[in-house]
Formats: C-alpha cells, structure tokens, sequence
C-alpha cells in the first residue's frame, strides 16, 4: 500500500476548530511539519478537508 508524506505549509490560526482538530489529529503541529501515514480512507478524507492547509506526496 502506498503512503503519503503530509506537510503543514499554512497556519491553523483563524481556521474552525474542526479543521484544527483535523490537523493535529493528523499528527500536524507547526508549520512545515512533516508526518508519513498510509494512504487508507480514513486518512485520505482528512487530508481532503484540510487540503487548503496541507502539502500532500505520494511516496513509495
């Protein structure tokens, strides 16, 4: 299965506390924060509600 590499490139300040929540629950915590997760649904559907926020790569 594939991962993906998630970076933080723009601040969670003045966002909702539900896009906040998504961030850190990601593993997020500054900016240009880097985590690597399994590209699974869960995982696709928050990074797709924060995509404003996030830099994503698909890494092998």
């Amino acid at each position: 299965m594939a991962k993906l590499r998630i970076t933080l490139v723009k601040s969670t300040i003045g966002q909702k506390p539900e896009k906040k929540a998504t961030v850190r629950s990601l593993g997020l915590k500054k900016i240009n924060s880097v985590v690597e997760h399994e590209a699974n649904e869960a995982i696709k559907g928050m990074v797709a509600a924060v995509a404003h926020l996030v830099k994503v790569e698909e890494i092998q």
